[in-house]
């Protein structure tokens, strides 16, 4: 197996979890064309194109890698007059795609992390780099109390958790899924803040569980925040569509006369969402 066909196997297996961290390993897997020394430039963009269709729908629930994948096709197909072109404007429009994806998570967490406060307690929902990068940028001039819940049934919860014990200046606890409401109720959560799959059309996508806890929050009055690179922000053009992961990730044996459901995401409409936070600013999403 070639680059690309390993980079689909691992993006439907899910072994990266991050969004951005899918775009930038699929858009630098096309490079892979340039070495199969293809015989004329029809057969290069058609190559292109099936390649990057099959890397979009390893997980058509990444906005981010809809994106990434459109706008390095639309750079080289019907731009180039000769292959060797068609390939420079290939390795150039996956460098300008990373460099995009890499630099706005990273100063979307930088964004973040000039909104806390110092002795800051906040909630937050499943694994996110951008917030994680954001928690690292703030601490440990800013000390932050985290609840984390598990993000169940992958755990994703418990691996941010460990990551953040690492993090001077953080105080961090760990609860179960359903524990997110009595954490809202009875703990002092200033602010639920979590990153995001995509938000389309004003409505937030993310790890199935971020709707309840938002749902609960807004019941409370507390805020919800939501942090992430503007790439992953699409008006039009893209229509989610939600991944169902293994039964067997709930239960390992089957239950007689069961059918067990495993979403990886829910949608969480715009009006229970108080602030995104991005590299270009912030803004309540309509």
């Amino acid at each position: 197996m070639g680059r690309i066909d390993d980079t689909v196997e691992e993006i439907r297996r899910m072994e990266t979890h991050s969004s951005s961290i899918v775009a930038i390993k699929a858009a630098r897997a096309l490079t892979e064309l340039a070495e199969r020394g293809y015989a004329n430039l029809d057969d290069y963009e058609r190559a292109l194109e099936q390649n990057s269709g099959a890397l979009r729908r390893a997980n058509p629930s990444h906005a981010s890698l809809y994106t990434t994948q459109r706008e390095v096709v639309d750079s080289v197909v019907g731009q180039a007059t000769e292959l060797d072109e068609a390939e420079r404007l290939t390795e150039a429009a996956v460098a300008r795609v990373i460099d995009r994806v890499e630099n706005g998570k990273d100063r979307a967490a930088a964004s973040a992390a000039e909104t806390f406060e110092d002795g800051e307690v906040l909630l937050t929902h499943d694994y996110s780099s951008t917030l994680l990068g954001a928690i690292e940028v703030a601490t440990p001039e800013t000390s932050l109390t985290v609840y984390v819940t598990e993000a169940r049934p992958r755990f994703l919860g418990r691996k941010l958790a460990r990551r953040l014990t690492r993090t001077e200046g953080v105080e961090v606890h760990l609860g179960v899924d359903g524990a997110a409401g009595f954490f809202l109720q009875n703990r002092p959560v200033d602010r639920v803040i979590v990153g995001m799959d995509c938000i389309v059309d004003g409505v937030l996508y993310n790890r199935i569980g971020t709707f309840p806890i938002a749902a609960v929050a807004d019941k409370f009055d507390v805020p919800l925040h939501v942090v992430g690179s503007s790439a992953k922000v699409i008006e039009d053009g893209f229509v989610f569509e939600n991944e169902f992961r293994p039964p067997s990730e709930v239960s390992l044996e089957p239950i007689d006369d069961v059918s067990i459901e495993n979403p990886a995401y829910d949608a969480t409409p715009a009006d229970l969402v108080d602030t995104v936070i991005t590299e270009t600013g912030q803004f309540a999403p309509e």
